[in-house]
């Protein structure tokens, strides 16, 4: 049966529900600009973990969309987040993801601030006239915690992440979120996919039994994917069958039993995707984040970082080592699976393509982004200049 026929024969349903978007906005430099605009920076993006600013100058940074967003812990231990940009000429104030400090001083003019971001000093103050210095502290940036990782949004409106994630907190309270502590540090991966690929790769339960064979040895046939509203949700049980591979048998044998989880979760891995592009991969042993932030229509640099609660059995740290080995393996197959994808999405003869019933998050993915962005629903690019003058249409 053709699209036509299928959207006759199902006329109460959206035409385009059960068909992927367009291959041209995985490329398209003026989609990709609209999407910054209207889908990424109205988003939720994790910066870091209490644990990692406990003491009071402690910061770290976020890149983001051509910002850079710090969040610090002030003196009075409350954490706030700013853009990192001096109020004085535009100079970034801090280098590097993380650090500590008593006042944040700019290396160019040497405007300095306490660590509420308010502007303590300007060397030279009598020759700017009448400058009010209570107008110009640092620029603050909306921020949420949530469970103890520190979230900011560069626009607001919308959900917080903890209405997002609302139906899942009892499944997420025995992991004891606020109680983790970093494992390493945070990783930049670069990508040469759009942000897209990534994502949807990452909701996609249908290439685990032929992309990932470990996983498959680990999980048997016992993976499940989900779709809320603003969370997608994907699992997998281990199984008792000892798998042929030593590294993922090693696991399934040392993984040793956490008591402050229920039965259910002793053996099983649990993922999130935080509408649009935030993750969080829950093991038994460890927690870890990941992000897919967008640079370019073809570029995107993923960032994870693992944390765990104190656990000095020997065996733990066995299993955490384990894991990392097993997911090297994952990230490597999932790298050349997106690889594949943003290549032949340069062929001019792949538009859209089908979506099983099967596939739930990829299907709540496309209908976001077509309702955001309705010009997701052609299946050739428009005329350049087409964001301007849809612009333009809406505000007549």
């Amino acid at each position: 049966m053709s699209r036509p026929q299928l959207a006759a024969a199902r006329s109460d349903l959206d035409p385009d529900d059960g068909w992927s978007l367009p291959a041209w906005v995985y490329r398209d430099p003026e989609f990709f600009r609209v999407e910054t605009e209207r889908v990424m920076r109205p988003s939720w993006q994790v910066v870091c973990h209490l644990s990692d600013i406990a003491l009071p100058g402690a910061w770290h940074t976020l890149e983001f969309l051509g910002e850079s967003i710090i969040v610090v812990r002030g003196k009075d231990e409350v954490v706030r987040a700013f853009t990192n940009v001096c109020r004085h000429r535009g100079s970034r104030i801090v280098d590097g993801s993380s650090g500590c400090a008593r006042k944040l001083v700019c290396p160019y003019h040497a405007w300095s601030y306490n660590l509420d971001g308010t502007l303590a000093g300007v060397p030279g103050k009598d020759g700017y006239g009448a400058l009010d210095m209570s107008e110009h502290g640092l620029a603050p940036v909306e921020m949420e915690i949530w469970r103890g990782f520190v979230f900011v949004r560069l626009v607001p409106g919308g959900p917080s992440v903890a209405e997002m994630m609302a139906p899942y907190e009892q499944r997420i309270a025995p992991y004891r979120f606020e109680e983790l502590r970093a494992l390493g540090r945070v990783t930049l991966r670069p990508r040469r996919v759009n942000w897209k690929n990534v994502a949807d790769n990452y909701s996609d339960g249908l290439h685990i039994p032929i992309a990932h064979p470990g996983l498959t040895r680990l999980f048997g046939r016992g993976y499940g994917i989900e779709a809320e509203e603003n969370v997608d949700r994907m699992w997998g049980a281990l199984i008792e069958r000892p798998s042929a591979n030593l590294s993922e048998r090693m696991y399934q044998k040392l993984l040793p039993a956490v008591p402050h989880l229920p039965e259910d979760a002793q053996r099983l891995w649990l993922y999130f995707k935080l509408w649009p592009n935030v993750a969080f991969d829950i093991y038994p042993d460890q927690v870890d984040f990941m992000q897919f932030l967008p640079v370019s229509p073809t570029e995107t640099l993923v960032r994870e970082i693992s944390y765990v609660l104190p656990d000095d059995r020997r065996e733990m740290k066995a299993a955490r080592y384990l894991n990392w080995r097993i997911n090297r393996q994952v990230n490597a197959e999932d790298s050349t699976l997106i690889a594949r994808v943003q290549a032949g999405m340069q062929s001019r003869s792949f538009t859209v393509g089908p979506l099983s019933e099967e596939e739930v998050c990829l299907r709540s993915f496309c209908r976001r982004m077509r309702s955001l962005i309705p010009e997701a629903r052609l299946h050739q690019p428009p005329e350049p200049g087409w964001s301007s003058r849809a612009a333009v249409s809406r505000a007549r």
